[in-house]
């Protein structure tokens, strides 16, 4: 890699001091668990809708989405496409919600809904795929960053970590919320900057560009063939439909920042604006991807190296093909997509391990107690990340975005099946839930054992955990949570008729959101 300019390093330590700065500024006023996790309410919609647009945009968009899309074509984008169509109508309805419902915790409303092990286990499930994720995030800006600064790849994961747990530690939501708003520009900024030097920076402009994308089929969304055992247009809608539901429904980091807001009108604005905002920037960085690869195919095109990945291709982009300034704030925007995810990523598992389990186990904790307990739960939880991190880069990363879907899905577990059947069944009970959930348990671990591969023996020859011949787990990978999920609906409100239990409170579920809107319009 070429020897990166002073001019960049400023840019880039400025970038990451800010961060810590953020966190300072703010200290002063975390004296509550309200201001700590939810900004005690007062930030405007504005803010808050950026925030969810960058905590949603990570460093795995503006890495791995340009990587998959030079390997292959934008099939991976139907997932976020998705979101909209599925939540345009539904965010009217979960906000006001959980706003009603919950002090902190997205899980307190499952509690409520069906018990205190529902609460449990969908907090639990949260932690393990958050823990994945975060993991995944390190992992890849970590690769990144340590190969245009020359540094090595665990003294990124270190220093990254480190600033991202000050900034949560001392700042709270506040300083998250407007670090994420920077943040945000920053991505938008560096990913506008280049998408526009790759399409005039090739010989014969973005005409040249579209028409080499459309020769090797880098633009479209297929294979549209109706087959749930291979990656298909049909797999990744029905991926991205339980995604949407999942991440705006069920995900604390999500719904944490609809407490934020000032009130219900404002909390919406704040969904809607994080949703408008994150398809066409993953769109972006998908294009980022074609273009690349219209760039390095075009007449005259510089080489790349024999060996290089697809992952690989846009941060060798970066390292070799933008004049200096530019680079820096490019390598900031890097690091600040990461910084935007893991600050919430913290926050939200150190709000579920007070509400969910501290509250629970010591109910006469203060709110101090709770704040303090809370903080250091924000330095644990930051340094488990590093250390899942730095697992990540001792196992390797190849699809590593394809490996993020994956853990998803096997640790939603059925989490969107549990709320869809609290809000839309008053029929549906625990003990039907309970069932359900088991069926998905048991589903889950025969879909995994089944359809893994790993070298048992050291070989080099991988073999299936459990081999069952014929019967094994043959569908998509990406589809395990899909079926977690609508096993968990189907055997939960099936097995519910089997015990008599009174009907849910209604302002638990849809139904009393629709009554009380029929009573205003009357």
């Amino acid at each position: 890699m070429t020897e990166l300019h002073w001019l960049d390093w400023a840019i880039v330590t400025l970038s990451i001091l800010a961060a810590i700065g953020m966190g300072m500024y703010f200290a002063h006023r975390q004296k509550d668990t309200s201001t700590y996790f939810a900004g005690g309410g007062k930030i405007p919609a504005w803010a808050v809708g950026i925030s969810i647009f960058a905590t949603l945009i990570s460093s795995v968009t503006f890495l791995a989405y340009p990587g998959a899309a030079y390997a292959d074509n934008w099939i991976l984008l139907v997932q976020g496409l998705m979101v909209p169509l599925v939540l345009v109508a539904l965010i009217g309805i979960i906000v006001p919600l959980f706003r009603k419902v919950i002090r902190l915790s997205t899980y307190e409303y499952f509690e409520r809904r069906f018990g205190l092990f529902a609460r449990l286990y969908s907090s639990f499930a949260f932690t393990l795929g958050h823990f994945s994720k975060a993991g995944t995030v390190f992992f890849l800006v970590s690769m990144a960053l340590a190969t245009f600064l020359n540094i090595n790849i665990y003294t990124i994961v270190l220093v990254l970590g480190i600033t991202i747990i000050i900034l949560t530690l001392l700042g709270g939501m506040e300083a998250i919320v407007w670090m994420d708003v920077v943040q945000g520009a920053l991505l938008i900024g560096g990913g506008i900057i280049c998408i526009l030097i790759l399409m005039f920076g090739i010989n014969g402009g973005p005409s040249e560009l579209f028409s080499i994308a459309a020769e090797h089929h880098k633009i479209g969304f297929g294979p549209y063939d109706c087959d749930l055992t291979q990656l298909t247009f049909l797999v990744m809608v029905l991926n991205g439909i339980f995604y949407a539901l999942q991440k705006y429904g069920t995900d604390q980091t999500i719904v944490q920042r609809y407490l934020a807001a000032r009130n219900d009108k404002e909390a919406k604005k704040a969904a809607y604006i994080g949703v408008l905002m994150s398809v066409p920037i993953w769109a972006l960085f998908m294009f980022i991807g074609t273009a690349l690869f219209a760039y390095y195919h075009a007449q005259g095109a510089p080489a790349l190296p024999a060996d290089i990945k697809a992952d690989e291709v846009f941060p060798y982009f970066i390292a070799h093909e933008l004049p200096v300034g530019i680079r820096g704030l490019i390598i900031a925007a890097l690091a600040a997509a990461a910084i935007s995810s893991l600050d919430a990523d913290l926050n939200c598992l150190s709000a579920i391990a007070v509400q969910d389990y501290y509250v629970r186990f010591k109910k006469h904790a203060d709110d101090k107690q709770q704040l303090r307990f809370g903080k250091w739960m924000v330095v644990i939880a930051g340094v488990g990340a590093i250390g899942v991190a730095c697992l990540y880069i001792t196992w390797g990363g190849e699809g590593v975005l394809g490996a993020l879907f994956s853990l998803y899905a096997i640790f939603s577990a059925g989490i969107v099946g549990i709320f869809m059947l609290g809000l839309f069944s008053r029929r549906a009970n625990r003990q039907g839930l309970y069932i359900g959930i088991a069926a998905a348990v048991i589903f889950t671990a025969y879909a995994v054992l089944t359809s893994t591969k790993v070298d048992i023996h050291g070989s080099g020859v991988k073999e299936t955990l459990l081999d069952l011949g014929d019967w094994n787990f043959t569908h998509h990978k990406y589809m395990l949570g899909v079926y977690s999920h609508l096993i968990v609906l189907v055997v939960g409100y099936l097995a519910s008729f089997l015990f008599k239990t009174p009907l849910a409170d209604k302002e638990l579920t849809i139904w009393g959101y629709l009554e009380e809107k029929k009573k205003h319009k009357s």
